[in-house]
């Protein structure tokens, strides 16, 4: 079955696994062997990636050193009929991955632009948080730079509400660190580590107690601070 219309270009934003290879969907794997091309960040990973799952579409680069130039060029390519997939290095793209240049430019044009759903970190974390998530912030990847990143963490805290957050895995634990100077070390916590894949861990407890399990652990990981005047369910 073609999924896609005759002589029109599209582009879709295709979800790949975050770890585990088989949570691919099957819509997913549909749209990537028929695109013309797959656009992601970078060529190893994507080349690798396509050849796991069988696609041998060619890849084209969008990423933070092209992106200013590439975008345009990958436009003029889906006006002119190319249906094109974008996927990130592993789950959701364009969510703290590049794209956004090139979805503000398509939402101005007439070029399709579909989500094709599927493995997010985020949603997975979630999913098994043990407090009360009706309403969260999301405050993503903070400043490298310990100062700054304190004081937007203060910021977050003052709105009261449980906040999620996402670093380099090397930055783990001084994300820990300022998360209990902040919030305070008895500040309850998920911590969720490498989801999917084999060495999967989600550590639950005060920053204190998930410091003593997690210092110096270098892990892909989705941090779920609770707010700070809100009584955790048991």
């Amino acid at each position: 079955m073609n999924l896609m219309k005759a002589n029109e270009g599209c582009l879709y934003v295709v979800a790949t696994h975050i770890g585990n290879e088989k949570d691919i969907t099957l819509r997913a794997l549909e749209i990537l062997r028929q695109v013309d091309g797959v656009i992601c960040e970078e060529q190893r990973e994507g080349s690798t990636l396509l050849k796991k799952l069988g696609v041998a579409a060619p890849i084209l680069l969008l990423n933070e050193h092209n992106e200013d130039t590439q975008a345009i060029e990958i436009m003029m390519r889906l006006q002119k009929g190319e249906r094109l997939a974008l996927i990130s290095d592993c789950g959701t793209p364009v969510f703290a991955d590049p794209g956004v240049m090139l979805l503000n430019m398509l939402a101005e044009s007439s070029v399709p632009v579909i989500p094709i759903p599927g493995p997010s970190s985020l949603m997975a974390a979630l999913s098994v948080c043990d407090f009360d998530i009706k309403q969260f912030i999301y405050g993503g990847f903070l400043s490298p730079k310990e100062d700054r990143r304190r004081a937007e963490l203060e910021h977050w805290r003052g709105l009261n509400l449980p906040l999620v957050l996402m670093d380099t895995p090397y930055r783990l634990t001084s994300l820990l660190n300022d998360v209990a100077q902040v919030f305070g070390k008895g500040a309850y916590i998920n911590l969720a580590c490498d989801l999917s894949l084999p060495g999967e861990r989600i550590y639950r407890g005060t920053v204190e107690e998930v410091l003593t399990r997690a210092n110096g652990k270098k892990a892909e990981f989705v941090l779920l601070v609770q707010a700070v005047n809100r009584s955790r369910r048991r």
